[in-house]
């Protein structure tokens, strides 16, 4: 097997080195040695955009927002259902990330920031879910989801005060999609805090594969106009 090599590095937000790896035609982005991801396992990412741009079908101009590019595999998936009038904003606060997407890692999505209907915002997702012109569905696949490794910040941005912000964001029958790597109860409770109704999934981290590795998602409307979304906890995806 092809030795892995080390083909750049970068200081993350939180003060760790982060850096990007290559073993043949396989990637990986690690923080201080910790595996953020692979371009082996990204199906969750794809259902994550597939399950948020579905909740939004039939609308016209739809304004999506994806936090975190990572390889480009939620993003890829989010043009590819949503139609030619949609927007994506994408919120990458590493402009490396968003560098080598454009160079090293762009054949692994189909260049998914070649496309048009893209916006990269290089910035915390934090604030650029504040943009007054609403959203109608956000998409955060941030660290490794609200149990947080890397950056202390995203603790906010998965706060019941955070996700308070969050759906006041959302315009009117919007939805959140948030990837985790695991369950999380307390996440669940704090969304419910937080005026959302939640359905959580869990789903394969390969594309194609319905056994091995699984990943949470989310799935949160405000609770004041969600009629007809039910709250399910722990649910099957």
């Amino acid at each position: 097997m092809k030795p892995w090599q080390e083909l750049d590095r970068t200081r993350a937000p939180g003060g760790g080195v982060m850096t990007l790896w290559s073993r043949g035609e396989e990637f990986a982005i690690r923080v201080d040695g910790i595996e953020l991801m692979s371009s082996r396992q990204h199906g969750s990412e794809e259902s994550l955009a597939q399950m948020a741009c579905e909740a939004v079908a039939g609308r016209s101009n739809v304004r999506v927002l994806v936090g975190g590019l990572g390889m480009g595999f939620t993003l890829r998936a989010a043009l590819d259902a949503l139609p030619d009038d949609g927007s994506v904003v994408v919120a990458e606060i590493v402009p490396e990330v968003v560098f080598w997407n454009r160079k090293i890692l762009a054949p692994l999505a189909d260049s998914p920031l070649e496309d048009s209907r893209v916006e990269v915002a290089i910035r915390d997702v934090a604030r650029v879910i504040q943009d007054p012109a609403g959203w109608d569905a956000i998409m955060l696949d941030v660290d490794n989801g609200p149990a947080a490794v890397t950056r202390d910040d995203n603790d906010l941005l998965y706060s019941v005060r955070g996700l308070e912000t969050t759906r006041q964001a959302l315009r009117e029958g919007g939805v959140l999609a948030v990837w985790s790597v695991s369950p999380n109860r307390r996440f669940e409770e704090r969304l419910r805090k937080a005026g959302f109704l939640c359905q959580t999934h869990q789903v394969p981290a390969r594309t194609g594969r319905k056994t091995g590795s699984m990943h949470t998602l989310f799935m949160a409307r405000p609770r004041e106009v969600a009629a007809g979304f039910s709250d399910r906890a722990g649910s099957a995806g």
